[in-house]
């Protein structure tokens, strides 16, 4: 499971002009579900997504994760995280979970955030064709590969 997570000030998603999920200040969450992707990839990306400590305190250091900042997530998946770019020009995506797949893993991981963040998660609609808008605050952004835990 990857997982690009952006520190942003607010950030929205719309399908066909409707607004799915917004947030203020908070981690606009793109994730990439590959098929050997289990419950354990995806507690732990939850809870270390939870804990990160991207906010800045009184003396401007980050040391505060979103529970302190009362800060929001918006989920959207992005099978295109899983691109495989070494040969030609044209990203293969052989890695990347097929739907049937990947939306329950999703849809889990939406609940395991909900769970570990103490409060609802805004999402995008999986598989649609989303506009993502976004104020990146910093810039912060942060690149999580349950398969290389560093």
């Amino acid at each position: 499971m990857r997982a690009l997570i952006q520190r942003v000030s607010r950030a929205s998603v719309t399908v066909e002009e409707r607004i799915t999920g917004s947030i203020d200040q908070g981690f606009l969450i793109l994730i990439g579900i590959e098929e050997t992707d289990t419950d354990e990839d995806l507690t732990w990306l939850s809870r270390k997504i939870v804990g990160l400590r991207l906010f800045d305190d009184d003396q401007g250091q980050m040391n505060l994760a979103l529970s302190d900042v009362q800060g929001g997530i918006l989920l959207v998946s992005q099978f295109t995280l899983h691109a495989a770019t070494k040969k030609g020009n044209r990203p293969s995506y052989i890695r990347a979970a097929r739907p049937e797949l990947a939306k329950p893993i999703y849809d889990k991981m939406i609940k395991q955030l909900e769970a570990d963040l103490g409060k609802p998660v805004a999402t995008g609609e999986f598989g649609a064709m989303m506009a993502v808008e976004l104020v990146n605050d910093g810039p912060v952004t942060i690149w999580i590969d349950t398969k290389n835990k560093e």
